[in-house]
């Protein structure tokens, strides 16, 4: 480079500048050129982004609309505000009940006498037992701890479902115990092996609050609940009470149309919005003969062709129904703009007048030729068709049966009154028996039936017990409510009074077993199910609630606009589809760019050493021109003497 910074020296023509302007006189062009083409490469970009964000978006509401629990909607309303209302959709059905809250359930709270002190004064020294539901603690008082505050730290440290608290009432101090959970039988059963302590035990502390169940009549049916929240009378439906009524409420529970129209208008509404980002960045101007951006682009005009196909089709499996297509629900196309148009009206009758046909447009659906067979689910791998059910077994229940017949009338004391059981292999459940003389064996049983239905340990688990009789022997017979090999009872601890002189394990459920589609299915409970690379059916899930083995009809498995619109545009987002293959197309345009950037700069770059070279060789002939020419002045004007 030091001999371009010594240009023009010799002669003082070819210089650094004369330089710089021819090589940036053929430079700049290029230059220019390559600028535009990067700006509207970024610009084509940046555009089909949002095209391509309006077709994501486009997902979610597509998505939503696959779940048939979006469409069948239901909502409860309660007259009266003591009663709120809970629906589970997947469940419930319209219906209108009658409503009257007798007794609203509640705690047990008991009150200690009043002693001096807190800290100090000693309350007795020995054990308290405390019962409470299904669970036993004995809590042990000596000279550490034998103070209310020693006796209230030890319950609340003990997790026994009894809260613990003392209060100061101005002439001493009482303790107060609440407890935990509402209902009878979670009634605090008190006892000590130690008289310094009975003014501990339930029989000489005050109880300032009763334990009470919650009774509700549900049009004409009593109902006894052990909490507040009343669940499992009304399908679907759980009625949470705060206060009793002094008349019936009127609880209804109705076909909610307001959220699935909104649901279905976000589909709409999203679809329009893809719309008319197409239209903004394809438009072309005939007068001004001008178009947008993207005019032309095969790859928008593809994905748009795709949408409105998925939108007008006729769904596959509803040809013969009432409900076939979306325009057959409100849903039509306005051929001016290609924009969607939503007759919420029309919509809302079809959904009333047809709900699972409704379902069926939008959501993925089966629909099974057996009454007892039931779809459960499909997944991405389902393809949709009519697909054959062959049963070989029947789900069954676990359960256990007593060695001997439950006794026509029994007193209940504190040595008979317990017995313990194990629910398909959850924790351990103490069943404590009201004591008491039960005159008949359906007391008896009723009693039994109670207490297993309120287990604390039970409930927690999720699961549920039914006791009954047997049909011959009138022994106790307890079955879990579930299906399946992990289904099983388990007797822990027996009760002779009760005819439960065996422990252990009883008769194991077994899952169901059969072929989908002809394909070997595996069985969960009642599920049957086909996995991955089954063919057509593969995904599918359908329950079978009982009835003979052999073949039990079909399943006709009905892919819903909803489910078809959201797979296509993942399909079109995926890492191969079209929209990542055109933006990918653009950022290879301008990497391109860059790398003819690149080149530019290397080919001026030698263009201007090339010229650098060449003006020093002829800066260098011109400087030797000037000598010579110097010379010859001189020696001219040494002939003529200066003249």
């Amino acid at each position: 480079m030091g001999s371009v910074s010594s240009l023009g020296i010799g002669s003082g023509i070819l210089t650094n500048d004369l330089l710089d302007d021819i090589v940036s006189a053929q430079r700049e062009p290029a230059v220019e050129r390559l600028d535009a083409e990067q700006k509207e490469t970024e610009a084509k970009l940046s555009a089909f982004g949002q095209f391509r964000s309006a077709v994501s978006n486009l997902e979610g509401p597509a998505d939503a609309l696959t779940d048939p629990t979006t469409l069948r909607s239901f909502k409860g309303e309660s007259s009266n505000e003591a009663i709120s209302v809970e629906v589970d959709d997947s469940v419930a059905q319209k219906g209108s009940y009658s409503v009257n809250v007798n007794q609203v359930a509640q705690a047990q709270a008991l009150a200690s006498e009043t002693y001096a002190d807190r800290d100090s004064t000693e309350i007795g020294a020995g054990d308290l037992t405390f019962n409470v539901g299904d669970q036993s603690t004995t809590i042990t008082l000596d000279e550490s701890n034998n103070t209310l505050n020693g006796l209230a730290s030890e319950i609340n440290e003990s997790d026994m479902g009894v809260n613990a608290s003392i209060l100061n009432t101005g002439d001493g101090y009482r303790m107060v115990l609440n407890a935990d959970q509402t209902g009878t039988a979670n009634a605090m059963e008190i006892t000590t092996n130690d008289g310094s302590l009975d003014a501990f035990t339930t029989a000489n502390l005050e109880e300032t609050r009763a334990a009470k169940d919650a009774k509700v009549n549900i049009s004409g049916v009593e109902v006894t609940r052990s909490t507040n929240t009343i669940e499992g009378v009304i399908d679907g439906v759980t009625l949470n009470i705060s206060g009793e009524t002094d008349l019936p409420a009127d609880v209804n529970v109705s076909q909610d149309l307001e959220e699935p129209t909104a649901k279905v208008q976000e589909l709409v509404d999203a679809f329009n919005q893809v719309k008319g980002t197409a239209n903004e960045l394809t438009s072309f101007d005939s007068e001004a003969g001008e178009g947008s951006i993207l005019t032309g682009d095969s790859t928008i005009r593809s994905t748009m062709n795709q949408l409105s196909r998925e939108f007008s089709q006729i769904v596959p499996g509803l040809e013969n129904a009432s409900v076939r297509s979306l325009a057959d629900v409100g849903i039509t196309t306005d051929f001016n703009t290609g924009q969607l148009q939503f007759d919420s009206a029309k919509f809302q009758e079809k959904l009333q007048s047809n709900p699972d046909d409704v379902t069926a447009l939008f959501a993925n659906q089966g629909r099974a030729s057996d009454g007892q067979v039931e779809f459960v689910r499909s997944t991405s791998s389902t393809q949709p068709g009519e697909y054959d059910v062959n049963v070989d077994s029947i789900a069954t229940r676990g359960s256990f049966t007593a060695g001997q017949a439950l006794p026509d009338t029994l007193e209940v004391d504190g040595t008979n009154n317990t017995f313990s059981l194990r629910l398909n292999g959850g924790e351990e459940a103490q069943i404590t028996l009201t004591q008491g003389t039960y005159s008949t064996q359906d007391e008896l049983l009723t009693e039994i039936q109670n207490q297993v239905a309120d287990n604390t340990t039970i409930q927690a688990g999720g699961d549920s017990l039914q006791v009954g009789l047997g049909p011959d022997n009138n022994k106790l017979q307890f079955t879990s409510s579930e299906y399946g090999s992990d289904s099983e009872v388990e007797i822990t601890q027996g009760n002779d009074a009760l005819g439960i002189t065996t422990t252990g394990t009883g008769t194991a459920g077994t899952d169901v077993q059969g072929t989908i589609d002809g394909q070997q299915a595996e069985g969960d409970g009642q599920v049957l199910f086909l996995g991955r690379d089954q063919g057509d059916a593969s995904g599918i899930q359908v329950r079978v609630r009982g009835g003979e083995t052999g073949a039990r009809g079909s399943v006709n498995y009905i892919e819903g606009v909803g489910n078809s619109i959201a797979e296509r545009i993942s399909q079109l987002g995926s890492s191969n589809g079209a929209l990542s293959s055109r933006e990918e197309s653009f950022q290879n345009d301008l990497e391109g760019i860059q790398e003819d950037r690149q080149d530019l700069n290397e080919r001026f770059t030698s263009l201007r050493e090339r010229l650098s070279s060449q003006f020093a060789s002829a800066d260098q002939r011109i400087s030797q021109f000037q000598q010579t020419g110097n010379y010859l002045e001189q020696q001219l004007a040494g002939l003529t003497g200066g003249n």
